[in-house]
């Protein structure tokens, strides 16, 4: 009996008890690497006061964060594959604690944001990987749907309550304790995982590929430091061109070398697939659209109306209920009869909240502001299940934490992007807030809409025959490139 074969008979004969605990174990590290993307975001005024950081310091603490998580996502996946997905699940949560405690006794916005990229570190072993996991725990197709499916609301819910719970706690216990929280969470999945989780890795070992992983890091970097930056340098400026440049280089190197290599960090032929590339690309625009309306809705809530930390997490209540109750049952659906439409619901939701939300003001009353809120909670709720499961689908399963790690790069990638591009947007006007502040945030709102839109035109293309065909096409080319000796 094959590795492969061996390592699918022991995860169809976990108990259906052990599988779930399994997923349970795995939704707990999500939820702290997740729902720190958006915990921070409500305690920004807050650190802004008490570290006296600047706009681009504050963007640098959400971005520091994204950023490493985009950067080293595909690499972690690769080497869970190769090494053992538990082994490197254990490390990264170790690792993930780690930064946590770092970030609770930074005395400085610089310390900080130098804490947040390791804490990033350890993030970057557990939301790909765990999804690997969970991914090989269930093999049948449509359990594995139902699984992703809580999986994928564990990590809308994270992204949705996070500002809820950071409210609470900074108003209670200060800022610093939104980092403190997660250390037992993480010191008790550390134990689990240890006594609950089996050992997988991949049947073919893949060799590291240091280059392909540098030029990843030199692109993305290059790209959100310049959208970060240009706020102060301007487009044209040496540095901002030069840096779009090292960017754009970046991922001539990654299209030109990628194909030579026999163990490439990205498959780029899997990219032919159109339902593959498509949830790649949905990836980045759907969290590309929450990540800038976290950043725009808290300093709203907060600077322009004058709320506290707790009443403006309290406000996205909403969205977090959404999440809850539509996740689970896309995931379902997404098993039963495909992932169209909740991508088509998705997008549309999106659409409306990002247009709706151009209409807000300083004096806009409250329940219209909350009403606002619903189409991105409807949104959030349907998006991540299709997503994650056309990834996990369009791939073979010894690559299952490539398939995981790409989608997860795809989502904090534009999740770094939305941040930064709001931030950039906004940032003049925060000084003067009010009705200046909101004009600004047009800019934010025009670009959601226009995201929704894509994620809903996507979401037809790549659901049709025609798609399927490409990705059979493109699974046949990858098995005739391995069978020739150094095939790529």
């Amino acid at each position: 009996m094959s590795s492969s074969t061996l390592l699918q008979t022991t995860a169809g004969e976990l108990s259906r008890r052990r599988r779930l605990l399994v997923l349970a174990i795995c939704c707990a590290s999500v939820v702290v690497v997740v729902m720190d993307i958006s915990i921070v975001n409500v305690a920004l005024p807050t650190i802004r006061r008490d570290l006296h950081a600047s706009v681009p310091g504050l963007q640098w603490t959400v971005d520091a964060y994204t950023l490493v998580l985009a950067g080293f996502l595909v690499l972690a996946g690769s080497t869970a594959d190769r090494v053992g997905r538990r082994r490197v699940f254990q490390v990264g949560l170790a690792a993930f604690g780690l930064g946590s405690v770092l970030c609770g006794l930074a005395p400085s916005i610089g310390w900080l944001i130098a804490a947040r990229a390791l804490q990033a570190v350890g993030g970057t072993m557990l939301n790909p990987v765990a999804m690997a996991i969970v991914a090989t725990t269930f093999p049948d197709p449509a359990e594995r749907a139902r699984a992703i499916g809580v999986f994928g609301s564990m990590t809308g819910l994270s992204l949705a309550l996070g500002p809820i719970l950071g409210g609470a706690l900074v108003d209670g216990l200060g800022w610093r304790s939104i980092f403190w929280i997660n250390v037992p969470i993480v010191a008790a999945a550390i134990v689990c995982a240890a006594l609950f989780v089996p050992e997988s890795r991949a049947a073919r070992t893949r060799r590291f590929d240091p280059v392909g992983q540098t030029l990843m890091i030199l692109m993305l970097g290059s790209l959100v430091y310049a959208i970060i930056e240009s706020r102060w340098s301007g487009w044209t400026s040496p540095v901002i061109l030069g840096l779009l440049a090292v960017a754009v280089l970046g991922a001539l190197g990654i299209l030109c070398y990628e194909p030579r290599r026999a163990d490439p960090l990205l498959e780029l032929r899997l990219f032919r697939s159109v339902p593959f590339s498509s949830a790649i690309v949905m990836a980045l625009f759907a969290l590309c659209a929450f990540g800038a309306f976290l950043f725009v809705t808290t300093q709203y809530l907060q600077d322009v109306r004058g709320m506290s930390a707790l009443t403006a997490g309290l406000c996205l209540l909403p969205v977090g209920a959404l999440v809850v109750v539509l996740s689970p049952r896309t995931g379902r659906l997404v098993g039963a009869r495909g992932p169209r439409l909740p991508l088509v619901v998705s997008g549309a939701a999106l659409a409306l909240g990002g247009g709706a939300s151009i209409w807000l003001g300083p004096a806009t009353p409250l329940p219209a502001v909350l009403a606002t809120f619903l189409p991105f909670g409807i949104f959030l709720g349907t998006v991540n299940p299709p997503i994650t499961n056309t990834a996990v689908s369009a791939m073979p399963r010894s690559m299952a934490g490539v398939a995981t790690s790409l989608a997860s790069a795809g989502r904090q990638t534009g999740t770094t992007l939305g941040v930064a591009i709001a931030g950039t947007t906004v940032g003049p006007a925060l000084a003067r807030g009010g009705t200046a502040y909101t004009t600004a945030e047009h800019g934010v709102w025009w670009m959601v809409l226009g995201l929704g839109v894509g994620i809903l035109i996507l979401g037809l293309l790549s659901t049709g025959r025609r798609a399927s065909d490409t990705a059979a096409r493109a699974a046949a080319r990858r098995r005739s490139g391995r069978a020739r000796p150094g095939g790529g």
